[in-house]
């Protein structure tokens, strides 16, 4: 099995390639043996985990994905700035597993490298910040354990 780094790196490869980027639409990025087909979607009857308000005063939530029941990951916008951020929680918190939280701007002319927290947490994974995300496509991320959600150019705002 595939290291959540390597998983991560290329997910962000093939994105950067044009590969599996749909703007407007989720799409899952298979890393190893993982089942991202089901993971991607929202367990139904799954509790989800609240915002934690941990990127900071003036974000709102904007997007949110489940992930696999374990938790949500969150892209938030702060409209002052411009920035976005992403963080991912828990369901409950508890001992620590391996978590993640990764955001990127998608840039026609250029390409950007991802943020990423990773590490082995009790509770969330982030928060992690982008600038100039006003006007531009965002690709971000969560892992929890072995499951992933994987967007990659959503939030358009108005393109420029």
């Amino acid at each position: 099995m595939r290291s959540k780094s390597a998983a991560l790196a290329a997910a962000v490869f093939i994105a950067g390639t044009g590969l599996i980027a749909t703007a407007g639409t989720a799409s899952a990025a298979t890393a190893g043996p993982r089942n991202t087909a089901a993971t991607a979607a929202t367990t139904e009857g799954a509790h989800k985990a609240a915002y934690n308000g941990a990127c900071g005063s003036g974000y709102s939530v904007v997007n949110s994905a489940g992930i696999a029941g374990l938790g949500t990951v969150y892209l938030t916008y702060n409209s002052s700035t411009g920035k976005n951020c992403v963080v991912t929680i828990r369901n409950e918190k508890g001992d620590p597993v391996h978590m993640s939280a990764a955001v990127r701007v998608l840039k026609d002319d250029e390409e950007t490298q991802p943020v990423v927290e990773e590490g082995e947490f009790t509770e969330y994974a982030g928060p992690v910040y982008v600038d100039e995300g006003s006007g531009h496509c965002i690709e971000w991320s969560g892992v929890i354990g072995d499951e992933e959600y994987f967007n990659s150019g959503s939030n358009c705002g108005t393109l420029k």
